[in-house]
């Protein structure tokens, strides 16, 4: 193929194309056959984004990927027309180097029915897969947590291992065995790959049956002991897989690459949190991410050279480091920098003039609360549910209970006390709760721990129906601020009301911040001069008058606001006072003049900041993150607790079967902020929610969201009990395999109805094969003196026996399966796999001629 020509032919409804390097080319891979990958292969995968909505952006990922035992010259070709295509795709591209067993996420999100590792090499192309290929005999060691893959491995009990799901796939019957110690969600994962495999490469047509207690799963265990032998021996425990957990992933180093005279230099120039800043455009720089991932970073003025250098730089740096060569490498150009490229700086901006434009139009749109019902993504944008006109209840926390404040009081908060606000609001005719939890940055340990407590009495109180949004003192999100309608107002201290319910009198400064009712907070501050600024609006509360002081900066509305605010906090005289015409009075209350900044406080811009979502999990005792790169409701599961991730909120979702791991939860999603290599803020909001509870700032993110899918989707008990059919259906179906004649199998009394599962938590004892209540791990089972498949048989009890005379369990329309594979190969002249891949009636012409018909 001459990629100079242009880029190959591609479909263009699909975002996804997949080629295999076949003979040094290039070679398009059906669509039927995408998620096989050849060990001994090298595959380029292109996905052009087509929704709108693509977390990735507008940029396109180029791919290419080394099977493990793809040979150099196969690496070489995957490589230059890697380079090619990206020269005819343009700048635009995010190019990834992929090694077998080591992809990154954004690599496995393209595959949601997972990822096949198929052993060998592929003769041709256009047979990558045959759907309703029945010849077939394999074992899969199916892993991995969002992001599933199945390894063809040895067809032996040595293969399994006590914690993970093995498939063992003989063509019209799919067995899947779970391993003692493997979770309910692996079960369901694995089960979601095996249907994925029965439709995609059986159409539909093959017989799944699930073993997850053998002793009760008699005609599966028989199967797979005539295939596999009897285990004899304990299983082990699964080697762990290495996942890197996150604070290896917040070790990370920036080197600026150049060369100097005929040297390559990698200089390092600054580590963790990086800024954009020190990214200069006509120069190339290398990202170290603890070794878990390498980016190479390519300024739009950097040369063609340099830029056709980029993985070749890349790998030099894994070798001087002494990094696996599995390492992964991302090539970033400027302006197509992939999200989790830009999450790695403190600040991120594509356009910075951008947010000039936007705070206008967030202003005119969020009032609109029909529009924050009907449009979600509006919604989420602008962190408001709706416009604060539910109802509210405010419950201080004291002596480790809650006591219900005054409505009067509502927003009037303390730094040293903790707070639960409860918001109820419509949403689709259904009424849904928000529950804040506000943490003063005074408060005790013992009082934020009362807290928790209470939140969860509360929790309780609603059946689990709430949404837990924790709150810091200064970094509210928007919708708190709404509720109280612009008067939230933070006192310093923890002293409660006095008779009259007012604050106790002394004389006070308040910061207030902000221009509408939306987005309005005002914090008491230190009583001193440097407290002040030029941009905003201060009061001052004296025994004898409330100052309201304008700084030189601040806006109409501001000043609107802080006139609302003032009748709010104080019901003393008011007089306006300017900047730079302070009367004596209003100095003396301050202790005196001070030196006092000027500096206007702008809003962080996270426009160019993606939301990403993340499966969560804690194998070993630490946070390990699967990001799930383009992401839909489907990729939430009711045994996920997901990690949402949207810059200015931490949305932590549980699954319904994973709620016990509520407290879990907001513990990651603190650790993830603590470790974000950006350096995160840890007032960042916390909001936990609940399968079938979601509020639209949270389904806001996703480019659709069905709020009935959650009761339209079974369950994997629900699965297991109604898509296995009858057990004659399945029993037909078994007989009808050409390795198998069950019905001789009968005087073993074991042609009673099937049990297909048992008990999740299966003993050790009952992982034994040998006799019912045996726990001998040398005993022989029954079924061993049957003829075994992987053992054989003579020749001459097979060749030319009529159909009484073969030995007890041979399928006479089979006999030739039941040879050992060496013999088989010295009377066919090929393998089992090559004869049972030829034609049915040369199979019968070779039988008759050989005395096996």
């Amino acid at each position: 193929m001459d990629i100079s020509k242009g880029l190959p032919a591609t479909k263009s409804h699909s975002d996804l194309h997949i080629w295999i390097i076949e003979n040094l080319k290039m070679v398009p891979v059906p669509e039927s056959a995408y998620g096989n990958f050849f060990e001994e292969h090298c595959y380029i995968i292109l996905h052009v984004p087509q929704s709108p909505k693509a977390t990735q952006g507008a940029s396109s990922d180029l791919h290419y990927w080394i099977g493990k035992t793809a040979d150099a010259k196969a690496q070489d070709a995957a490589g230059t027309f890697t380079q090619q295509l990206r020269e005819v795709l343009g700048d635009a591209t995010v190019q990834h180097r992929e090694v077998q067993g080591h992809e990154s996420d954004c690599f496995h999100s393209y595959f949601h029915g997972g990822v096949i590792y198929r052993k060998g090499g592929l003769a041709s192309a256009v047979n990558h897969v045959e759907t309703n290929l029945y010849n077939v005999r394999r074992l899969l060691h199916i892993r991995g947590k969002k992001h599933m893959s199945a390894t063809e491995v040895e067809l032996s009990w040595n293969s399994f291992n006590k914690d993970d799901i093995f498939l063992l796939d003989l063509g019209k019957v799919m067995i899947q065995w779970n391993g003692p110690r493997s979770s309910i969600s692996k079960k369901a994962r694995g089960l979601s790959l095996t249907c994925c495999l029965q439709e995609r490469e059986r159409g539909g047509r093959a017989q799944i049956g699930v073993v997850d207690d053998q002793v009760k799963a008699t005609d599966f265990m028989e199967i797979m002991e005539a295939v596999l032998g009897c285990r004899v021996g304990n299983l082990y425990a699964a080697i762990p897989d290495g996942s890197i957990n996150q604070l290896q992933k917040a070790n990370v180093r920036l080197y600026h690459v150049y060369e100097k005279g005929e040297d390559l230099v990698i200089q390092e120039l600054a580590t963790c949190p990086l800024t954009q800043d020190l990214l200069h455009e006509e120069d190339c720089y290398i990202l170290d991410q603890g070794g878990f991932r390498i980016y190479m970073w390519q300024g739009r003025m950097s040369s063609t050279q340099e830029k056709k250098a980029a993985f070749s730089r890349a790998l030099g740096f894994i070798q001087a480091k002494g990094y696996p060569t599995c390492t992964n490498v991302e090539v970033v150009n400027q302006g197509a920098e992939s999200a989790a490229f830009k999450q790695l700086f403190r600040t991120w901006s594509d356009q910075p003039c951008r947010n000039k434009h936007l705070g206008g139009k967030r202003n005119q749109v969020k009032l609109d609360a029909g529009k924050l019902r009907s449009q979600p993504e509006l919604a989420a944008r602008l962190r408001l549910v709706d416009d604060g006109s539910g109802k509210v209840e405010v419950w201080c926390i004291q002596d480790l209970g809650r006591q219900p404040v005054d409505p009067k009081h509502h927003g009037w908060l303390f730094a040293g006390n903790c707070y639960l606000v409860l918001y109820t609001y419509q949403k689709m005719g259904h009424v849904q709760y928000i529950l804040y939890l506000w943490q003063g940055h005074q408060a005790t340990t013992h009082k934020i721990k009362a807290l928790h407590n209470n939140a969860e009495e509360l929790d309780l109180m609603y059946h689990g129906a709430l949404v837990h949004e924790h709150v810091t003192m200064g970094s509210e999100p928007p919708h708190f601020l709404t509720i109280f309608q612009g008067q939230l107002v933070v006192f310093q201290g923890s002293t409660g009301y006095d008779g009259k319910g007012q604050p106790a009198s002394a004389t006070r400064l308040f910061h207030v911040q902000g221009t509408d009712s939306f987005n309005t907070r005002t914090m008491e501050v230190p009583t001193r001069a440097s407290a002040l600024n030029s941009s905003d609006i201060f009061l001052l509360v004296t025994a004898r008058l409330c100052y309201l002081w304008f700084g030189k900066g601040c806006s109409g509305d501001q000043r609107e606001m802080a006139r609302t605010v003032a009748t709010v906090i104080s019901k003393k005289n008011k007089e306006t006072v300017l900047e730079g015409q302070e009367p004596p009075h209003f100095w003396e209350a301050l202790g005196g003049r001070a030196p006092y900044s000027s500096k206007k406080s702008l809003p962080e811009d996270v426009s160019s900041f993606q939301p990403r979502l993340f499966e969560c999990s804690s194998p070993v005792g630490q946070l390990v993150l699967t990001e799930v790169v383009f992401f839909s409701q489907d990729d939430l599961d009711k045994y996920d607790i997901m990690l949402l991730d949207t810059w200015q909120e931490i949305f932590l979702w549980l699954g319904e079967a994973a709620s016990e791991q509520k407290k879990d939860a907001v513990a990651w999603g603190r650790e993830y902020l603590k470790t974000h290599p950006a350096g995160r803020s840890q007032a960042t909001p916390i909001v936990l929610v609940k399968q079938g509870h979601e509020p639209p700032t949270f389904t806001g993110w996703f480019f659709t969201w069905d709020p009935y899918k959650w009761a339209n989707k079974q369950s994997y008990e629900k699965v297991m009990k109604g898509s296995l059919g009858a057990a004659s259906a399945i029993s037909e179906i078994i007989a009808e395999v050409h390795n198998f004649r069950l019905s001789r199998w009968s005087s073993h009394g074991k042609t009673g109805p099937l049990a297909l599962q048992g008990s999740q938590d299966s003993s050790e004892n009952g992982l034994e094969l040998g006799p019912k209540g045996s726990s001998s791990s040398t005993s022989t089972c029954t079924s061993c003196a049957r003829p075994m498949i992987n053992g054989g048989l003579p020749r001459e009890q097979l060749m030319h026996q009529a159909a009484e005379d073969l030995p007890e369990g041979v399928d006479p329309a089979q006999k030739e399966f039941y040879l050992s594979d060496a013999d088989f190969r010295d009377i066919f002249g090929k393998s089992k796999e090559e004869f049972y891949s030829m034609a049915k009636w040369k199979q019968q012409q070779e039988k008759k001629q050989l005395g096996f018909f």
